[in-house]
C-alpha cells in the first residue's frame, strides 16, 4: 500500500517502512545544504548531516512505537468512578507533512470510561507518538481519538488540539500568532451537547 493511501487507523498498526542507511540520509542533507546555496564541506557544516539525522530520529520517533501497546494495561478498580477522565495542556511537537515545518501547541484529551481506566501518562504518550510523525493536524486528531476508542472501548472520546504552524508563520503568508484548532468527538461526547460543552469549558476555550 502506498504511504499516501494509509488511513489514520492503518497508521496505528502498520509495519515500519524500509529505511535508507544513515550515510544515504546524511548525503541527502548535504544535497539540501548545497541546494540552499551553501557548501556542505564548509567547517561549520561538516557535522550538520550527522546532527540532522540524530534530530530526525528524535523528532520522528513515533514511527517506531505502537500507541495501542501503551493503552493495553488498564485498571478495573475505580471505586465506581463514572465521569470524565481528562488530560489538559499536553505538549504537541509535530511536523507538517506538506513542508516538514514544525507545528507546536497543546492537546486536550478526554474519555468517558466504561469500567476500566488507563494510566493517565499513557494518554499523553499516545499524543506524543502520533505527534512525532509527519502529520496534518486533522489526521493526528483523528488518530488519537481512534486509538483510544479502539483500545479502551469507552462511552466516548473527545480530543482538541490547538497549534501554531510554522509553515504559515515563517513562510508563505507570514501570519504569526494564528493557531489552528481541530476537534474530534465520539460516543457520548458527540451525542450529548451538554457533555461536549463541558469538555470545551474544561479546555478554557
Amino acid at each position: 500500500m502506498a504511504m499516501d493511501a494509509i488511513t489514520p487507523k492503518e497508521q496505528i498498526t502498520r509495519s515500519e517502512v524500509e529505511r535508507p542507511s544513515e550515510e544515504d540520509a546524511m548525503n541527502a542533507v548535504r544535497t539540501l545544504i548545497a541546494w540552499a546555496g551553501d557548501d556542505p564541506l564548509r567547517e561549520g557544516l561538516l557535522d550538520t548531516p550527522k546532527r540532522v539525522i540524530k534530530a530526525y530520529r528524535e523528532w520522528f520517533s513515533g514511527y517506531e512505537e505502537d500507541p495501542v501497546q501503551y493503552l493495553s494495561r488498564t485498571f478495573d478498580d475505580v471505586q465506581g468512578y463514572d465521569d470524565i477522565v481528562m488530560l489538559k495542556n499536553i505538549d504537541v511537537e509535530s511536523h507538517c507533512e506538506h513542508h516538514m515545518a514544525p507545528f507546536l501547541g497543546k492537546a486536550f484529551v478526554a474519555y468517558m470510561p466504561t469500567q476500566a481506566v488507563v494510566g493517565i501518562s499513557k494518554l499523553a504518550r499516545v499524543v506524543e507518538i502520533f505527534s512525532k510523525r509527519l502529520q496534518t493536524q486533522e489526521t493526528m486528531t483523528a488518530q488519537i481519538c481512534d486509538a483510544i476508542t479502539e483500545s479502551l472501548a469507552p462511552m466516548g472520546v473527545a480530543v482538541l488540539i490547538d497549534a501554531e504552524h510554522q509553515c504559515m508563520s515563517t513562510r508563505g503568508v507570514h501570519h504569526k500568532d494564528v493557531t489552528t484548532v481541530t476537534t474530534q468527538f465520539t460516543g457520548v461526547f458527540k451525542t450529548d451537547k451538554d457533555l461536549r460543552n463541558r469538555f470545551l469549558r474544561l479546555t478554557d476555550r
